[in-house]
């Protein structure tokens, strides 16, 4: 029996919604074949959402269109999953190949199995390109999606639950977490009612608390030049580097070490270099989010200059050099228009 404060198991039942079988039941009998949708799909594409609707508010607040964050999402997401299951394919490969094995279930994302590492080398690559095409500053377009990132993978975490994946070692705690014996990832050996931490939860409280302190930092500090998103790679870096050491399903080892946790150490120095790079290059603050000769002029009457950043050239900060222009000068002369 499970212990009675234990987190329960989801059920099987939950993983899969087949909502052409649900469309029947109700009467309507004219669609014809099942359309199943997948709980862990459901909880990507709400981190998606939820990530896209911060990044846009958070963009229009340094004086961005809004509606930019779409037209970097197109190249980023799609990006991103490629990254993140290939990167999963690659650290899990007894999953995958064996003899007999069916090669296409290396595609089959809703099943489970997306790294985060993968996702944000290749996610960040798509970004880069939508930011090139919109004539946004990849900086700050990352500066500004970091809090949403941290939801996007607290959000995915849950996916994790309800496929009944990626837990960790055993433990007698009263949050441990009841795994049905008959899943195939259950150790062998282990009795029947045993529960296992539930490392998607700490994850998913991990990043919750992440973006709310990215947020607080950059409200009260007003962070730029990718810096912001220096700290995520640090601030994730660390938790990761924990959390991996207690899961217990298979993955690569190198030098003793999974390597997860290696791609977790490589954050935390990637966001380090980042910081400390653009920190150097640039002390002073943003001339504007866009490329110099690309910008966006919002309709003045629907913008509180006290919720954006300020564009003005002080002293030293080198704004219109970066800018290619004098800051005092707009980047385009119509209203609501791009360049």
């Amino acid at each position: 029996m499970f212990a009675p404060l234990s987190i329960p198991a989801p059920s099987p039942d939950w993983q899969v919604f087949n909502l052409g079988q649900w469309l029947r039941d109700i009467g309507l009998g004219f669609f014809p074949f099942d359309l199943n949708i997948h709980a862990y799909a459901i909880c990507i594409l709400l981190g998606i959402v939820v990530a896209t609707a911060l990044t846009s508010a958070r963009l229009k607040r340094r004086g961005a269109d809004p509606g930019v964050v779409l037209d970097i999402a197109i190249w980023a997401v799609p990006f991103g999953i490629v990254g993140g299951r290939i990167f999963h394919v690659l650290t899990h490969p007894d999953d995958y190949f064996y003899p007999g094995a069916d090669l296409a279930r290396t595609l089959y994302i809703w099943e489970g199995g997306m790294a985060i590492f993968g996702a944000l080398i290749l996610g960040a690559l798509g970004a880069y390109l939508g930011c090139r095409q919109a004539g946004l500053r990849f900086w700050s377009f990352a500066d500004a999606l970091a809090p949403g990132l941290l939801l996007a993978q607290a959000f995915g975490r849950f996916g994790n639950y309800f496929n009944q994946e990626l837990f960790g070692l055993p433990t007698d705690l009263p949050w441990g977490l009841e795994i049905s014996s008959t899943n195939p990832a259950f150790p062998i050996g282990l009795a029947e009612g045993t529960l296992f931490h539930p490392t998607f939860l700490y994850e998913i409280i991990w990043n919750v608390a992440g973006a709310a302190l990215l947020i607080l930092i950059d409200r009260r500090l007003r962070v730029q030049w990718g810096k912001l998103i220096g700290l995520y790679f640090i601030w994730y870096g660390i938790g990761r580097s924990v959390f991996e050491t207690i899961r217990i399903d298979p993955s690569e080892i190198f030098l003793g070490v999974r390597t997860n946790v290696w791609a977790a150490f490589a954050a935390i120095l990637v966001g380090l270099v980042i910081i400390i790079v653009q920190t150097r290059r640039h002390p002073g603050i943003e001339p504007s989010p866009y490329l110099p000769g690309r910008g966006w002029s919002p309709n003045v009457a629907g913008v509180d200059s006290g919720e954006r950043y300020s564009d003005s050239d002080d002293d030293g900060n080198g704004a219109a050099e970066d800018a290619g222009t004098p800051a005092s000068k707009p980047a385009t002369s119509g209203v609501g228009a791009k360049a």
